[in-house]
């Protein structure tokens, strides 16, 4: 059994990795297009249908690039899509969240302090919030509303707001952030999946069969894609939160998630408005900082951090580690070498709140991450961070003889 933590952990790793990689690809070509776009200049010279072209200078060549508003007179002999860093992005995403918040979910989706509620019927509410969130944007973007892009955005963000809200009632901190993510990110991805590229398929359908494609198709698509412009970075934001507990595991983590929405919003202003070449307003850039000096005075008012586990509701795991007979030795030695940093009041110099809203204090605590101080401190050198504390190749053994002991015993 102790083999499957190990295998799930890379299991874990090799999907992030997965991740980044396709979100890098979706979110480097969706950068290079709107940019492209914006940047494009009308001129006489253009052939027939084109709206505009651009001359970039890149790895030692030139490229010469003319779009089509809506469709070229004939169907090119090569067309080459952009979807797939799109789909295998979500589809990784997802699997990450299958792994870590699904696989662990009374660890790392499940607040009791919360809402006490049973790991089914949390992974129900989270599947269930992402495809109702999906349903809802779409409605919005096909109702009357959906012809003003601003007023759309600005009830989008409403809803925004409200999910932000609504995660942190349901869920731990850094889950509550995750699925934010996760609902902008299934919002962008179905834009691409469902509107986007069958838009695309109709107008190439239509050049083969010889008809004037309808200029709707590219004018929705448009408004899809400047959507999933403005929601990038807030998107990336959410994902890489979960190391930083100051921005999830705080009372106002909700409001600091609105605020994030804005930063995306100033940030990409300013690169599309350098980008279509209509100067570089600087505001934007001390509205963000305002926002992000205002996000961290959010993240310290509190004071107490919410945390994202009450160990002692894992009543399971703590029979089984804290009854095992390496357990007194453990304890003892995770006091000298972990309390140190992971405790509601860290000692050592430079660290005020606990690494990850992580606690190991009392045996609840240290029996609720057991995994975690097994992989981390005994199967590998990660903690404690460079050593710091002197931990010896014996005590990461006696970690390592503990986890696998009761994990053997509870087999038994």
């Amino acid at each position: 059994m102790y083999e499957y933590a190990i295998a799930w952990e890379w299991l874990a790793f090799a999907a992030r990795w997965f991740h980044v990689i396709t979100a890098i690809a979706w979110i480097g070509s969706s950068f290079y297009f709107i940019a492209l776009d914006l940047g494009l200049v009308n001129r006489p010279h253009l052939p027939p249908g084109a709206y505009g072209e651009e001359w970039q200078v890149h790895g030692g060549g030139f490229y010469h690039i003319q779009k089509y508003l809506v469709a070229p007179a004939q169907m090119p002999e090569h067309l080459t899509w952009f979807k797939y860093e799109s789909y295998f992005t979500w589809i990784s995403g997802f699997l990450m969240l299958c792994i870590v918040y699904y696989g662990g979910a009374d660890l790392f989706l499940i607040d009791r302090h919360v809402l006490d509620i049973s790991p089914t019927v949390a992974i129900l509410i989270s599947l269930g919030s992402l495809a109702l969130g999906w349903l809802v944007y779409d409605l919005l973007c096909k109702s009357p509303l959906g012809r003003n892009t601003w007023g759309l955005m600005a009830v989008l963000y409403v809803v925004l707001v409200f999910m932000a809200w609504g995660y942190t009632q349901l869920f731990t901190g850094r889950a509550a952030f995750l699925h934010l993510g996760a609902f902008t990110a299934t919002i962008m991805s179905a834009n691409v999946f469902m509107i986007i590229i069958p838009n695309q398929k109709i107008v190439v359908a239509d050049l083969i069969a010889g008809r004037v494609p309808d200029p709707k198709y590219g004018q929705v698509a448009k408004q899809r894609s400047l959507h999933n412009n403005y929601l990038t970075l807030p998107v990336i934001f959410f994902m890489l939160s979960n190391h930083y507990p100051l921005s999830f595991a705080t009372q106002f983590n909700w409001v600091i998630a609105a605020l994030v929405f804005l930063m995306g919003v100033t940030i990409r202003h300013w690169f599309n408005t350098t980008h279509a070449r209509k100067g570089r307003p600087t505001w934007t850039w001390i509205v963000t900082v305002i926002l992000f000096i205002l996000i961290m005075w959010l993240s310290t008012v509190p004071k107490l951090l919410t945390g994202e586990t009450d160990a002692a509701a894992v009543a399971p795991a703590f029979q089984q580690f804290a009854g095992d007979p390496h357990f007194p030795a453990v304890k003892q030695l995770v006091s000298t070498r972990c309390s140190m940093c992971h405790a509601a009041e860290p000692v050592y110099e430079g660290i005020v709140r606990p690494p990850n809203g992580v606690m190991l204090e009392n045996d609840a605590e240290i029996a609720a991450h057991a995994r975690e101080i097994y992989i981390q401190a005994g199967r590998s050198h990660a903690m404690p961070p460079g050593n710091i504390t002197d931990i010896t190749p014996d005590e990461r053994k006696l970690l390592v003889a503990w986890f696998e002991s009761a994990v053997e015993g509870k087999k038994q």
